[in-house]
């Protein structure tokens, strides 16, 4: 499975507290979000506004891509939502 994260900014769904950045699996695109819980909870988002979201976004991008990726690669081409119980998972592996 091949997936590559375009360098496209994330978009912030203020109704759902969300970003959502694309991902290419096998050349089909998939969406991936991320909770600003999950950005507050573990990359240091000062609140879920979207400029807060944003720049820990931005800071930790390579990090959250890397979490997707692997998420991506368990459940295969379908979208996903990185909640922040993911992370505290993955910490614990």
């Amino acid at each position: 499975m091949y997936i590559h994260f375009p360098d496209d900014p994330p978009r912030y769904c203020g109704p759902n507290l969300t970003l959502t950045f694309p991902a290419f699996v096998d050349g089909e695109r998939v969406n991936c979000s991320i909770t600003a819980e999950a950005l507050e909870d573990h990359f240091g988002a000062a609140s879920p506004r979207e400029e807060d979201t944003l720049r820990a976004f931005n800071g930790n991008r390579h990090k959250i891509e890397h979490a997707a990726r692997r998420l991506l690669r368990e459940i295969g081409k379908k979208p996903i939502i990185l909640h922040s119980g993911y992370f505290r998972y993955c910490e614990r592996e």
